[in-house]
């Protein structure tokens, strides 16, 4: 099921980032501390809070790269700290999503069976935060943040140009389940309605009372890749697959054909989704 990093929580709480985060934060306190700058003057001058600053040194939050920029630019670094941008990127997510996550930024296409909560790629702020918040056991504020932060981050793919050609298709009872409240859930559809009106993107709903459905086998999303590679990735909890082989990924490819074909056509299914935005 696609509930770990891709769509839940995997990946809000540091794993084998937290050495790389220390190091990173003692560097930057180390340049702080020889330009003669505390974390309340380093933070005015970058427009941060000491509180921040702090959290970032001792290696309990990920700094956003714009912060990495001006620290690097106040304290003289001379790149020091911007040359560990792409790793400091990369500590967002949990060692098992990493290579995805590249994957799905440099996709020219990409597919996804969604049967259990919205893709991660497609969830607003809101719900993601709210996803993040039912986690159990609980998760830190600082965690919550930064898981936020960083699947907020994975959705330039949608800016992207030249544009990717990407495809959902969604359980009906994906769409009815109003994580976070109505509020939140009514910004959720006006999202998916918002990506499935552009030309390169298209959502489809499988309705709850069809009779068939290839999907039962679970959640999964096929990627090609720029070089003409054609993977698939699955995920359960905090455990993945990623697979190359054509033995591997043709079987998916076709189910997803399948799929596409018992599903609402994209038409129809932006229509279903303005009226369940309509029963809110």
């Amino acid at each position: 099921m696609d509930t770990g990093a891709d769509s839940g929580t995997g990946g809000a709480e540091p794993d084998s980032n937290v050495g790389f985060l220390r190091c990173f934060g003692r560097q930057m306190k180390l340049l702080r501390e020889a330009a003669g700058l505390t974390q309340a003057e380093l933070g005015s001058l970058v427009g941060y809070g000491e509180a921040q600053i702090a959290a970032v040194e001792q290696g309990r939050r990920i700094p956003k790269p714009e912060l990495i920029d001006a620290v690097d630019r106040v304290v003289g670094a001379r790149g020091v700290l911007v040359a560990m941008k792409d790793e400091v990127a990369k500590a967002r997510y949990p060692s098992f999503f990493r290579r995805y996550v590249q994957l799905e930024a440099e996709a020219v296409e990409l597919h996804a069976y969604i049967s259990h909560v919205i893709k991660g790629l497609l969830q607003t702020e809101e719900c993601a935060r709210a996803v993040f918040q039912m986690w159990r056991p609980l998760l830190g504020e600082e965690s919550i943040e930064q898981g936020v932060s960083a699947r907020m981050e994975r959705q330039k793919l949608f800016a992207r140009r030249p544009a990717p050609l990407l495809s959902f298709v969604i359980d009906e009872h994906v769409l009815r389940r109003p994580l976070g409240g109505q509020e939140v859930w009514r910004g959720q559809l006006e999202q998916l309605l918002i990506y499935g009106h552009q030309r390169n993107v298209e959502m489809q709903v499988m309705p709850t009372g069809r009779e068939e459905h290839a999907g039962l086998a679970g959640p999964f999303t096929l990627i090609h890749s720029s070089k003409g590679r054609r993977m698939a990735y699955m995920e359960v909890q905090d455990v993945s697959a990623l697979y190359a082989e054509p033995k591997k990924v043709s079987p998916l490819e076709a189910t997803y054909g399948v799929l596409r074909a018992q599903a609402l056509t994209p038409r129809e299914s932006l229509a279903f989704i303005e009226k369940l935005l309509g029963e809110l």
